[in-house]
């Protein structure tokens, strides 16, 4: 550990406000360094970024020394317990060869063909959604739209009912500064551990539902899965749903949120995505990588290792990260530039290799046409005269709130 460490807060508030200004001099100077403060190597350069995620050298276990770290005490309370228990089974924090199998349990659902089929509900999501915005006065885009739209769709897929979605808000997020790396609140364990004790009881009340009475629907076909004796257990099958819902919403809502207030700060670009002049596979591309919805990863080295100069220690952690990733000028021609039309776009927003987000395609899809029915749907949308203000955590890049206004509503 020799490379000398920059001065950078990881949390602090120029690293949430703008990681791509606060990350460049460490991509520039020092790619891969010790941070003294969070106990972490952190890796910044496209290249090793990307290598890393392809190494099995890097873990995705890190739940797994977490646990036996911080909850070694038998005094610990045993729902802060329980809440590591299942995100110990979620697949995002598996290596080989479980990861694969619980993966492959659920990606049928996932795959572009399967995803696309959902194009016409999700334009029918939107086009309602729009419809019920008050354009009188500034409306909180993310409450009333980038929120709604991806915890319905998920919440069908998954087989929930429409009068239990609201209530998930509240649980996910409790749950996301534990899995998000977010601030040190010292009763953040106690509040998570809370909402994932009603995660559980409610989608074990959900299983029991689908059990009695299988319908066309994920979690039915979880069930199915284990019943053909794949060794699913109760315990996997509950901790893939609270995955699938946590990381079912958050990602889209954070992908449309972060790309609405990149194009509204880039009127050009936003007059020619809602006129047509651009290819809208090639805008979301473009707007996952300029402002995506992960900002970093997280791995855990299984053995000492040489990278990019330096020797990482077996147990050390690794945060792997996405935004700066993304911005390399050694990858990207003017990185810092919105441009919706970039081909050949090698970004990691969705990370890289086998632990590739698993509804990324479903993410592109949501985005793809929920983006431009905003855009005509709100004519002469502009951002509110307020403060952006953003979640205070470290994996996630994500508003609070966008707050904008527009000249009324077009159907």
């Amino acid at each position: 550990m020799t490379a000398a460490t920059p001065e950078i807060d990881l949390m602090g508030e120029e690293a949430i406000r703008d990681p791509y200004s606060a990350f460049a001099p460490l991509r520039s100077d020092n790619p891969v360094v010790w941070n003294p403060q969070y106990r972490s190597w952190v890796i910044t350069r496209h290249r090793d970024v990307s290598a890393a995620l392809r190494d099995d050298r890097f873990s995705s276990d890190r739940i797994a020394p977490f646990i036996e770290r911080k909850l070694a005490d038998p005094g610990t309370d045993p729902l802060i317990r329980q809440a590591f228990e299942v995100l110990r089974h979620w697949m995002v924090f598996q290596d080989e060869p479980s990861h694969m199998r619980l993966r492959s349990l659920v990606r049928k659902a996932f795959t572009p063909r399967s995803v696309q089929r959902m194009q016409e509900r999700v334009a029918e999501l939107s086009t309602d959604l729009l419809s019920k915005i008050s354009a009188d006065d500034e409306f909180d885009l993310i409450a009333e739209f980038a929120y709604p739209l991806p915890a319905i769709v998920i919440a069908e897929m998954l087989g929930v009912p429409p009068e239990d979605r609201d209530t998930f808000k509240h649980w996910t997020d409790e749950i996301a500064p534990l899995v998000s790396a977010g601030l040190d609140d010292p009763d953040r364990y106690a509040r998570a551990a809370a909402a994932m004790d009603a995660l559980i009881e409610y989608f074990g009340d959900l299983l029991r539902r689908y059990e009695a009475e299988p319908a066309d629907n994920l979690i039915s076909g979880l069930i199915e899965s284990r019943d053909e004796g794949d060794a699913l257990t109760q315990a996997e099958v509950v901790a893939t749903c609270t995955l699938l819902l946590f990381g079912g919403h958050e990602t889209t809502a954070n992908l449309i949120a972060n790309s609405m207030l990149a194009l509204l700060r880039h009127p050009d670009q936003l007059a020619a995505l809602r006129d047509g002049q651009v290819d809208t596979r090639l805008a979301v591309e473009e707007l996952l990588r300029f402002d995506g919805p992960g900002k970093a990863v997280v791995r855990v080295m299984r053995e000492d290792t040489e990278f990019g100069g330096q020797l990482l220690r077996k147990g050390q952690r690794v945060f792997l990260v996405l935004a700066a990733a993304n911005h390399d000028p050694e990858v990207f021609d003017d990185p810092d530039v919105l441009r919706l039309d970039r081909a050949n776009n090698t970004h990691v927003a969705f990370g890289f290799g086998a632990h590739t987000c698993l509804g990324s395609a479903l993410a592109r899809l949501e985005a793809s046409v929920a983006v431009p029915i905003l855009l005509t749907g709100l004519p002469g949308v502009r951002l509110a005269e307020r403060p952006l203000r953003w979640q205070q955590v470290f994996l996630t890049r994500g508003l609070q709130e966008l707050w904008l206004r527009a000249d009324g509503i077009t159907p």
